[in-house]
């Protein structure tokens, strides 16, 4: 018989709060609110607590839990893998986080121009005496700077930007990935495209300009669109601008816990006291 390394004893008695894997990335098929499947690519970390008394993990067995779920990652099929790790590694407690490209066809907005968009998506999922979910997004946006369009004669500055919004749910109920990304793009200066024609240049550039925000504008108005989706219980939403002007970024963060709100009229005092 093969010696069991691991699962010897430790005469130094000190508890681990996480050992596994990570940076190790397996194709995977991700199904979203709607029941759409998209191959993509997940890179995976995987961790559980480790006893005072044993020597190791067994690392093998966290690829082998990622191998019998990849053929359907959802926000439903989380919980399942990470009850999995509790009890193939005999664990307390576990980690697991998912990131993968997500990508949407979009249109152009004038010649209607197909392409494909890329979103970093995260799926985190932490289970000890409870389990809880986080929901990550990031997206790319345009902003054009309200103070640069009122005080020259010619443009205003503007440059890409990037929100990441962090959701949680009610029960850990699944959320559309899509309708975050639409509510985030829907509040920038203008949405970005991965192909544009002339047409279409001329379109995003007119439509920047005729909708300025600063960071400030644009944390609050996703902070506000977020508070209208009564899955959602807790959420905080960044957003950077990579300054076309500076040689640094302007940014902004709004974190609201939703379950302290008592009706949707104190959101905005919520708002108002996370960025006192």
């Amino acid at each position: 018989m093969i010696e069991d390394t691991q699962s010897k004893s430790d005469f130094r008695q000190l508890p681990i709060n996480r050992v596994g894997i990570k940076n190790i990335q397996y194709p995977i098929t991700v199904s979203n609110y709607s029941g759409n499947l998209q191959r993509t690519v997940g890179t995976f970390e995987m961790y559980v607590n480790l006893p005072h008394d044993q020597k190791g993990t067994h690392m093998s067995r966290f690829v082998e839990i990622m191998n019998e779920n990849k053929d359907c990652i959802s926000l439903e099929t989380v919980f399942q893998i990470i009850a999995g790790m509790k009890k193939e590694l005999e664990s307390e407690t576990a980690y697991l986080k998912i990131t993968f490209p997500y990508f949407v066809e979009k249109e152009a907005p004038v010649t209607r121009t197909k392409s494909f968009m890329n979103y970093a998506i995260s799926i985190l999922c932490e289970s000890a005496e409870s389990d809880q979910m986080t929901l990550t997004v990031d997206v790319p946006v345009t902003t054009l700077c309200p103070c640069s369009k009122s005080i020259s004669e010619y443009g205003a500055h503007n440059q890409r930007g990037l929100v990441r919004v962090h959701t949680r749910f009610a029960n850990n109920m699944s959320m559309d990935f899509e309708d975050i990304i639409n509510r985030i793009e829907k509040t920038s200066s203008c949405e970005i495209f991965a192909l544009l024609k002339r047409e279409d240049e001329k379109f995003v550039t007119e439509r920047a300009y005729e909708n300025p925000v600063f960071v400030e504008d644009l944390v609050r108005d996703i902070a506000l669109s977020l508070s209208e989706v009564d899955p959602i219980t807790w959420f905080s939403v960044e957003v950077t601008n990579f300054e076309s002007i500076h040689n640094h970024d302007a940014y902004a963060f709004i974190e609201v816990d939703k379950k302290s709100v008592k009706s949707s009229r104190h959101v905005h005092a919520v708002l108002a006291e996370s960025v006192s």
